[in-house]
C-alpha cells in the first residue's frame, strides 16, 4: 500500500482529481519490476489498457519519466505512445504518435563510449547500454563487480576531460552522462507545455535519478512518491511497483470499472 507521510500526502492522493493533475512515472522500478537484464522487461497488457485510460482522464497529461531511450519505451509499451522523457532528460517528447522528439544534449564522446563497452569483457553478467547521450553498465547479473567497476569507470572518464561527464551510481547500475540535462531539468520543461502547464504533478520513482525530480515538485505544488525505500520530505512511498500499478488501476477505475488483472 502506499506508506503515507504528512496529511497533505494522504489528502491529495485520496481526493485526486485527474482533470487537474499531471501523472508523472519512472519505469524501471517503478511502474515496471525490474529484470535481470534491461530488455527482458516487459508490459502487461492490463497496464497499456490502464495508461491509455488515464491518458484520457487526465487530458493528455501523463508522462514517462525514464532512462531509456524514448524509442526503446515506445517498443516497450506498443501500441500505446506517450508524452515522455527520456535518457534522464535527454529527450523530451510532449504529445505521443507523430510528436517531434527534442534532444538537450550533445552525445557523449565515441571513443568513451567505445571504452565504456568493452567492460562486458571482464565478465559476462556486466551489461553495457548505450544510450547515445548515457552510458548505463548493469551489474546485476555480476554484483561483487560494483566496487571495482565503480573505480574503473572513474579511472576511465578521467581520461576524458573534454567529454564533461558525470557518475551516477544506482540500483546495480553506473549511469555516465552529461552534466547538461537531469530528469528535474526535463520535468520542469514539460510543465511549461500544454496538456501539463498549470497542473500539479505527481511524480512516483525510485532511484538516484528521480531525486532531481523529486527536488523540483515544490516549485509546482506537486507531491513525490518514492518506490522501494522512504525519502524524507516526499508525499508517501509504494513498497514496489505492483503497488504502484494496483494503486494507478484504481484511478483509471474511478469512472469505468473494467475487471483488470490485478497480479
Amino acid at each position: 500500500m502506499v506508506q503515507q507521510q504528512s496529511a497533505v500526502g494522504r489528502s491529495f492522493v485520496e481526493n485526486l482529481e485527474l482533470n487537474n493533475t499531471a501523472i508523472l512515472l519512472d519505469v524501471d522500478g517503478t511502474l515496471l519490476n525490474i529484470a535481470s537484464l534491461p530488455h527482458l522487461v516487459t508490459v502487461d497488457p492490463a497496464l497499456e489498457r490502464t495508461l491509455a485510460r488515464l491518458l484520457l482522464l487526465t487530458g493528455g497529461a501523463l508522462a514517462l519519466v525514464s532512462g531509456r531511450k524514448i524509442s526503446d519505451l515506445d517498443r516497450l509499451f506498443t501500441p500505446l505512445v506517450l508524452p515522455a522523457i527520456g535518457v534522464h532528460g535527454a529527450e523530451l517528447r510532449l504529445g505521443g504518435t507523430g510528436s517531434t522528439i527534442q534532444r538537450y544534449s550533445d552525445p557523449i564522446d565515441a571513443e568513451l563510449r567505445a571504452r565504456l563497452a568493452k567492460l562486458t569483457e571482464i565478465d559476462p553478467g556486466i551489461v553495457v547500454e548505450d544510450k547515445v547521450f548515457s552510458i548505463a553498465v548493469h551489474y546485476r547479473l555480476a554484483p561483487q563487480r560494483a566496487r571495482m567497476l565503480q573505480d574503473l569507470i572513474g579511472a576511465i572518464c578521467a581520461e576524458f576531460p573534454l567529454a564533461v561527464v558525470e557518475i551516477l551510481p544506482g540500483r546495480e547500475v553506473i549511469e555516465v552522462k552529461r552534466p547538461a540535462f537531469d530528469k528535474g531539468r526535463a520535468v520542469r520543461e514539460l510543465m511549461r507545455h500544454s496538456p501539463f502547464r498549470g497542473r500539479r504533478p505527481v511524480f512516483i520513482g525510485d532511484d538516484v535519478t528521480d531525486e532531481f525530480a523529486f527536488a523540483i515538485m515544490p516549485e509546482f505544488d506537486g507531491l513525490g512518491f518514492s518506490v522501494g525505500r522512504v525519502i524524507p520530505g516526499l508525499a508517501g512511498s509504494f513498497e514496489t511497483p505492483a503497488e504502484v500499478r494496483r494503486w494507478l488501476y484504481r484511478l483509471a477505475a474511478r469512472s469505468e470499472h473494467p475487471k483488470y488483472d490485478r497480479s
